[in-house]
């Protein structure tokens, strides 16, 4: 019988080590995962800073500079270097399962905040500057119950690249905020999402690229106006 009390011996410690393996595998790798999540958090939170006191610069700059200087104000915008990246790291952490929900959406409040401020601030650079600026308001939902927003966010970045003139602002429908309520409340912006504004007119469900193209011919005037710039320079 000893042979077979030893075989069983043998058995259980190899069960007990792949055990101990597979924990320590799982662990570290959980580990790894609430690192670099709270890193990323880390650096979205540093880069909201730097984005509040651009704001706060721009809003100075308004006071004290020339008109000769609207150029310098347009194309020196707090989303063109700042809130461009903390937008595409916001929708990493929402795609990760151990992330803080708590956390996450203080973030995307601040974030949507940081947004609409910035939307107001280059809405008065277009007026004071009569520069040929097109914005659009995206609202999209997180909750499941929104299929094609993904696939609207996806063409939206490419317009972007496009068009680096083009200023476009998303905004989680759903995430209870009293001033993106308010914006909701202006364009009267109803549950059906994906929905743009554009020019004040609401669109609701997926819109390819050509589809934009179409509602803003404005789009080929900043194509020609950003060749005739990049040409002169």
């Amino acid at each position: 019988m000893e042979p077979v009390v030893n075989y069983r011996t043998a058995r259980w410690s190899s069960y007990i080590v792949a055990f101990l393996i597979t924990a320590l595998i799982f662990a570290t790798a959980l580990y790894l995962s609430n690192y670099f999540n709270a890193r990323r958090v880390a650096e979205i939170q540093a880069t909201q800073d730097n984005i509040s006191i651009d704001i706060l610069s721009t809003e100075t700059q308004f006071d004290l500079l020339a008109e000769h200087s609207c150029a310098d104000i347009a194309e020196n915008s707090v989303l063109s270097n700042e809130i461009q990246p903390l937008a595409s790291r916001l929708s990493y952490l929402e795609t990760q399962p151990n992330v803080n929900e708590e956390e996450l959406t203080r973030l995307k409040r601040y974030y949507s905040l940081l947004e609409i401020k910035d939307y107001l601030l280059m809405q008065q650079v277009a007026a004071k500057c009569n520069l040929k600026s097109v914005f659009i308001l995206y609202f999209y939902s997180n909750k499941g119950d929104c299929k094609d927003c993904e696939a609207q966010g996806y063409a939206l970045t490419g317009l972007s690249e496009k068009y680096p003139q083009l200023r476009i602002y998303s905004f989680d429908y759903n995430l209870g905020l009293s001033a993106l309520q308010t914006l909701i409340d202006i364009h009267d912006v109803k549950d059906t999402l994906p929905a743009l504004v554009v020019k004040g007119k609401v669109y609701y469900g997926l819109h390819t690229m050509e589809d934009i193209e179409k509602i803003l011919p404005d789009l080929a005037k900043l194509a020609t106006s950003t060749a005739a710039t990049s040409t002169r320079r």
